[in-house]
């Protein structure tokens, strides 16, 4: 999981921009730009800190969210129709994205 990118879905599902999510946690709108950036890490406290002001928990922070399960299910019922050989050449393209 990518903290970074969930803490600019959940920034930007609620309409914040870096500055007015920065002002309202109290935290510098640099740090959260790094850290949305994967340039920085997050200490648990300061993630507690965005998530508060974020409206949501850290359950629900971590949560993977339903869609990304649901095409989880698909891939694996796609998958599991293959022969072995088209098994091993999705492997190998995979391996080149």
């Amino acid at each position: 999981m990518d903290v970074g990118k969930r803490i600019t879905y959940f920034r930007e599902k609620r309409g914040l921009t870096t500055n007015k999510l920065a002002n309202k946690a109290g935290i510098s709108q640099s740090f959260i730009r790094d850290v949305e950036l994967s340039q920085k890490g997050i200490t648990v406290d300061n993630l507690e800190i965005l998530c508060e002001t974020l409206g949501i928990t850290m359950s629900d922070f971590f949560e993977t969210p339903n869609d990304e399960i649901v095409i989880d299910k698909e891939l694996k019922k796609q998958i599991s129709k293959l022969s072995a050989e088209q098994k091993t050449r999705l492997t190998e393209f995979l391996r080149l994205i």
